[in-house]
C-alpha cells in the first residue's frame, strides 16, 4: 500500500495548461469516482483550484503512470505533457506535501487562507463520490489538524502580503465602524476586483464600482453585492465615499485635487481613506495636501507588504516545524497498520488453541474426572502450547547466532531478563 500526491501548479506549469488541467466543482465528484475506479488505485481525492489541480490517492505501488494517464485523458493534455510538467510525492513526501499545501506554504501568496477551505471542500467531494477509505479519511482529518495547528501556533497568515490586501487592512485601522462605511472601486481589473474581494469578506457591504466599461463594472460589483457606474459618474458621487481605491491603465489622473477638494466640503470633513495602486498615478498627488484626506500610494503599500512577508517567512520556518512532527506522527500511524494481519492471526491461532483444550476439559469433566485435576491440565496444556512455537523459533535463533529474536521475545512479553 503507497500513497502519491500527483499534480500541476503554478511552480511547474503556466496559466494556459493549469486552465486546461482544472476540473470544475460541479464534475469534481465524477472526475474523483472515476480515477478511483482505475485498476491499483483504492482511494483518491482531487484538489483543483485556480493555482493547481493535483491529486492525492491510495495505491498498490508508488508507480504514478495510472494518475499521469487519467488526468492526460480527463484534461486533453498529452501524457508527455504531463510527465514533463507533473510532480510526484510518494508516501512520506507526499503526506508532508498534502500538510504544507493546506497550511498555504506552497501558495503563490505564502500563507493564504484560502486553500484550507477548498481542501475540505475536495475531500467533501471524494467522501460524497465514495472514493475515500480510512487511510484518507485519517490523512483528511489529520491534516485539518495540523493546518488548524500552523494558523494558531504560527503568524504566517496574519500579515497583509498584497496590496490588495494592505490597503484593506490599513481602512479597517482608520475606520473603527469599518464595516458601515461605502466604498468606491475605481477599475475594474484584477486588483480591483481582489479588493472588493477583501471587502466583501471583511463584512463591507456598500461598494460602488466605477469603470470606463460598465459592463466590466456590472460584473465585478455582482459578485460583492455591489453597485456599477461609469467613470463620468464620479464627480457626483465621490462625497458618498469614505473609502476610494483606484487602479485603472489611465496615463491621465482619474481625480484632481479640486474634484477632491469639492467632495470632502460636501461631506462636512469627514475624513476620506484613498489608495491609488494605479501606475501611472490615478490621483494627482497635490490630493495628499488636503485636510481630512488619507492618501496612500503603491509604493507606501508595497513597503507594508515586504515588511509583512518578511514576519511570514520566519513563522513559515516554525510552521515546517510543525509539519515536521505531523508527517512524523501520520506515518507513525501508517507504519502501524503494516502489523494489523500479524496480530489479527497471533489472535486467531491464540483463540484456536483456548478453544480446543477447553472442549478437551469439558469433555473430562463430562467423564467424570476431577475438576481441580482438569483445571491443572488445562491450564498447564495452554501454557505449553502457548510457548511452544516461540521456544522452538528462539532455540534456532541462538544457534544461527542471531540475539535480534531472543531482545524482541523479552520486549513483546515484558521480560526481566539478561
Amino acid at each position: 500500500m503507497h500513497l502519491l500526491a500527483f499534480g500541476l501548479n503554478h511552480h511547474t506549469a503556466s496559466l494556459d495548461v493549469r486552465e486546461r488541467a482544472a476540473i470544475v466543482a460541479g464534475r469534481l465528484e465524477e472526475a474523483t469516482r472515476e480515477l478511483a475506479s482505475r485498476r491499483g488505485v483504492s482511494e483518491a481525492a482531487i484538489l483543483s483550484t485556480c493555482n493547481r489541480t493535483e491529486v492525492y490517492c491510495r495505491q498498490d505501488t508508488v508507480d504514478a503512470s495510472v494518475v499521469g494517464s487519467w488526468m492526460a485523458g480527463y484534461s486533453g493534455l498529452s501524457v508527455e505533457e504531463i510527465g514533463r510538467l507533473a510532480y510526484r510525492h510518494p508516501d512520506e513526501r507526499a503526506v508532508r506535501h498534502v500538510l504544507r499545501v493546506a497550511s498555504g506554504l506552497d501558495s503563490m501568496v505564502l500563507g493564504e487562507p484560502q486553500i484550507l477551505g477548498q481542501m475540505k471542500d475536495a475531500f467533501s467531494a471524494a467522501h460524497r463520490a465514495g472514493a475515500t477509505g480510512k487511510i484518507l479519511n485519517r490523512m483528511f482529518q489529520h491534516t485539518f489538524s495540523v493546518a488548524k495547528q500552523v494558523r494558531t501556533d504560527t503568524a504566517v497568515g496574519s500579515c497583509a502580503v498584497s496590496v490588495a490586501y494592505a490597503a484593506v487592512r490599513l481602512a479597517q485601522r482608520i475606520f473603527m465602524d469599518f464595516t458601515a462605511r461605502t466604498t468606491l472601486l475605481i477599475g475594474a481589473g484584477e486588483t480591483i476586483e481582489l479588493v472588493a474581494r477583501h471587502l466583501f469578506e471583511h463584512g463591507l457591504r456598500r461598494i460602488i464600482v466605477a469603470n470606463r466599461a460598465v459592463e466590466r463594472a456590472e460584473s465585478v460589483a455582482a459578485r460583492v453585492d455591489g453597485e456599477a457606474i461609469p467613470l463620468s459618474e464620479i464627480p457626483r458621487r465621490l462625497h458618498e465615499a469614505d473609502i476610494v481605491v483606484t487602479s485603472t491603465a489611465s496615463t491621465l489622473p482619474i481625480l484632481g485635487k479640486g474634484a477632491v477638494e469639492s467632495a470632502t466640503r460636501r461631506r462636512r470633513h469627514k475624513p476620506i481613506f484613498m489608495v491609488d495602486l494605479a501606475v501611472p498615478r490615478d490621483i494627482e498627488p497635490q490630493v495628499a495636501s488636503l485636510p481630512d484626506v488619507y492618501l496612500y500610494t503603491v509604493d507606501d503599500l508595497s513597503q507594508v507588504v515586504d515588511r509583512n512577508l518578511d514576519a511570514r517567512r520566519e513563522a513559515a520556518r516554525e510552521a515546517e516545524r510543525i509539519i515536521d512532527l505531523g508527517v512524523e506522527g501520520f506515518m507513525r500511524w501508517l507504519h502501524s497498520l503494516d502489523s494489523v494481519p500479524t496480530v489479527k492471526a497471533f489472535r486467531d491461532s491464540v483463540e484456536s488453541m483456548r478453544r480446543r483444550e477447553l472442549e478437551a476439559a469439558a469433555r473430562l469433566l463430562r467423564a467424570g474426572a476431577d475438576p481441580h485435576e482438569t483445571l491443572e491440565r488445562l491450564s498447564r496444556n495452554l501454557s505449553n502450547k502457548f510457548c511452544h512455537a516461540p521456544s522452538r523459533a528462539l532455540g534456532r535463533a541462538d544457534a544461527n547466532g542471531d540475539p535480534g529474536l531472543a531482545a524482541s521475545l523479552n520486549t513483546l512479553f515484558d521480560l526481566d531478563s539478561e
